[in-house]
């Protein structure tokens, strides 16, 4: 047997959340240090999952197949394609700078008893998310699949509810509460998507036999399995429905403004840089191949909803007081642009798309940390309450705004190429929904620009004088995070050429071609 490459990049923080969770009370520093030493190892591993994979080699490599329920046609099932690949690639790279960043976050405090061990379960819990997301890329059975994208809702609701944010941490009840709202409204939105595609599953079990993506996609392919046209279309929605919950998508995005407000800044960048991208991961993975007729009937419907939350979730985010709720507007703004260019059956859109959630992975983890090391020096989220820190933290201050421009898609920055292919491909097919959606742009200047100075610039406020500017840890960071925002902005080939692949099969999956450009004939 080959080396089980797959299971061991998702297995090995499975056991770092073990033995992290495992460490005494009172060796806090140790906990951190496990927790980070089995991210750097997963990241090797997700290193070596890249370098093995072939662009133009098979659909799904590195795959791993054994019996697990085999009275209900369950089995283990692995294998990546090139989408898969880049999001695992994206999950692994990030969680060391989530850990370094929450380095202190999970400290106890002095009201607390000894027995309580906060750092260790803080690590723990996201060494076991980061399993849970790599396993989700990984998995090719539909029920191993629908088990990890449930399973995940368990250690980020703790994360939610159990660490909030420390500039409202403490005894204060009505803090405690908001968190555990936060925690409760997460888990209730998508417990509720999760159940209704549980329906979903078992109504593509008894109309397939099977859990396999693979041979249900090639019985619907060669015509063996004919499926109804309104089965497939209750199917569809069924997966559709849980998967717009956790992407989000309006108006299933209400839980997430609370959850990244509550979150520390490092659970705020796992929700919305790794979490959250399952939800878009698998539209691209299940929706199309398995459904490629139903999702074609609901592009419509789908591109309306994409371009509301472009347009809204930027709107919203123009008029937000707290830092933290600016970012999650601004986010679910950006997703709408990555369903966009999923459901625009385009070969430059569903790039764009897959590109897109790579970059804002990047950028969002930029900004979002950035603003967590401000807003730990200050201590408060509120805008109003900052004011000239670029002249007493300028590094802070100038890694900020790359952050911010890296939101506002600015040429030269990683986002950008995503951006723009996701618009090119949108005009090409449905060119009113792309000209519409070219106004979120203009609404990303006006929010992120506005946010940094009203935070940077102008008179120094007496509260921030004293700030101090980043520090070693906080700078090892933020710089790669700004380093490949830049590599990737103007050198974004290594990406596409591992992507493109993926999407040719895609669009092969839903028998859709690139509209031909329409040249008037030369005179």
């Amino acid at each position: 047997m080959s080396f089980p490459l797959l299971t061991a990049t998702a297995a090995l923080p499975a056991l770092g959340a073990i033995a992290t969770a495992a460490v005494p009370a009172a060796r806090r520093t140790a906990a951190k240090w496990l927790a980070l030493l089995v991210s750097l190892a997963t990241l090797v591993l997700a290193v070596v999952v890249l370098v093995r994979f072939e662009p133009g080699g098979d659909r799904y490599q590195l795959t791993e197949s054994h019996a697990w329920i085999a009275d209900f046609g369950v089995r283990y099932e692995l294998g990546v394609d090139g989408i898969g690949v880049a999001l695992i690639a994206l999950t692994a790279l990030l969680i060391p700078f989530v850990i370094l960043a929450g380095w202190h976050d999970a400290d106890p405090l002095e009201t607390r008893s000894s027995r309580w061990r906060p750092t260790q379960g803080f690590f723990a819990l996201i060494l076991a998310v980061e399993a849970m997301v790599i396993l989700s890329f990984e998995a090719t059975d539909v029920f191993l699949f629908y088990i990890f994208f449930e399973a995940m809702l368990i250690p980020m609701y703790f994360l939610i509810g159990g660490f909030g944010d420390r500039a409202h941490a403490g005894t204060d009840e009505k803090a405690a509460a908001q968190r555990s709202y936060a925690a409760v409204k997460f888990l209730l939105y998508n417990l509720a998507g999760g159940l209704i595609m549980l329906a979903a599953v078992i109504g593509l079990y008894v109309v397939a036999g099977n859990f396999s993506l693979q041979e249900i996609a090639e019985a619907r392919a060669n015509g063996t399995l004919d499926m109804a046209t309104s089965t497939e279309r209750w199917l569809f929605l069924g997966f559709f429905f849980a998967f717009a919950v956790k992407a989000p998508l309006w108006p299933l995005h209400t839980w997430l403004p609370n959850a990244m407000q509550e979150s520390t800044a490092p659970v705020a960048v796992l929700i919305t840089a790794v979490v959250d991208k399952v939800g878009t991961f698998a539209m691209l993975r299940f929706c199309l191949q398995l459904f490629p007729e139903a999702s074609k009937w609901a592009t419509p419907v789908i591109l309306v909803l994409a371009l509301i939350s472009i347009v809204y979730g930027a709107l919203l985010a123009v008029g937000q007081r707290d830092i933290k709720r600016l970012v999650a507007y601004a986010s679910i703004s950006h997703f709408g642009f990555i369903i966009m260019g999923i459901f625009a059956m385009t070969s430059q859109g569903q790039s764009g798309a897959t590109l897109y959630m790579v970059n804002h992975g990047i950028s969002t983890a930029a900004l979002m940390l950035v603003a967590g090391f401000l807003i730990s020096r200050r201590g408060s989220r509120l805008i109003a309450d900052y004011g000239g820190v670029q002249k007493v933290a300028p590094v802070l201050a100038g890694t900020f705004l790359i952050g911010s421009l890296a939101t506002l898609s600015l040429p030269g920055l990683a986002p950008f190429v995503s951006e723009f292919l996701v618009l090119v491909g949108t005009f090409t097919r449905y060119p009113v929904i792309g000209i519409i959606a070219t106004f979120g742009i203009v609404l990303a200047a006006l929010y992120t620009l506005v946010l940094y100075q009203r935070t940077m610039t102008g008179p120094v406020k007496p509260e921030v004088s004293a700030m101090p500017d980043l520090k070693v840890r906080e700078l090892v960071v933020v710089t790669p995070l700004i380093a490949l925002l830049i590599f990737l902005g103007v050198f974004p080939k290594p990406l596409t050429d591992i992507v493109n692949p993926a999407v040719e099969h895609t669009m092969s999956d839903v028998q859709k071609q690139d509209p031909k450009p329409e040249v008037e004939a030369a005179k």
